[in-house]
């Protein structure tokens, strides 16, 4: 399947993670996607108030394109200020960022202003950090090559290179990104600090 780019290249931060059941939790997969359908979204209306797309439609979408590295490998860089990213396509309904990291960067806690995503590792390794219930605490994952995350409108976490090498991801978004509020962490909790647009994108 043929992927409309848009010529959209830019540095800084931007993107990330994860549940199918469209809750404020994320879960992960190993396992390969299918649903070429899924990337066009060419069965929802066109114009506005078009439906988000699902978590699992989103982490369909990331899955079938990271098993097509020629049409995202070549538009990879890295970047030693900050995390590299490119939006490689946009829709009424959903963007696909691709976003590459170098050991030591990282995007901090945020959030991705009401809408769903999903991302998968198409090389290297990430972490995850994210606030689990009373008893859970603050949750570490270790996100592998090949691992898919995906997530509701109310998600926050923080994602991470601490590997010795770099990673690439591509990420989906539903509806498109309009704004990531930032966090954080401290003793009671998550304190939202700043908001950022796609301005400074």
């Amino acid at each position: 399947m043929s992927l409309d780019l848009v010529p959209d290249t830019r540095t800084a931060a931007a993107a990330d993670s994860a549940d199918a059941a469209d809750s404020t939790g994320a879960a992960d997969s190993t396992g390969v996607g299918a649903d070429a359908g899924a990337f066009t979204a060419a069965s929802a209306p066109p114009g506005e108030g078009r439906v988000p797309l699902t978590p699992s439609a989103l982490r369909e979408i990331v899955r079938e394109l990271a098993e097509q590295p020629e049409q995202w490998i070549h538009h990879v860089r890295l970047s030693t200020e900050e995390r590299w990213y490119r939006r490689l396509a946009a829709d009424d309904d959903h963007e696909v960022w691709l976003i590459s990291w170098l050991p030591g960067q990282s995007t901090g806690f945020h959030d991705h202003g009401g809408s769903r995503g999903a991302f998968t590792v198409a090389l290297g390794e990430l972490e995850e950090l994210s606030l689990g219930g009373p008893e859970q605490g603050l949750l570490i994952r270790r996100i592998a090559s090949g691992t898919t995350r995906a997530f509701g409108p109310d998600y926050v976490h923080d994602v991470r290179n601490i590997a010795s090498g770099p990673a690439v991801t591509l990420h989906a978004y539903s509806p498109p990104l309009s704004y990531m509020a930032h966090y954080d962490l401290r003793a009671g909790g998550l304190v939202r600090t700043s908001e950022e647009g796609p301005e400074q994108w």
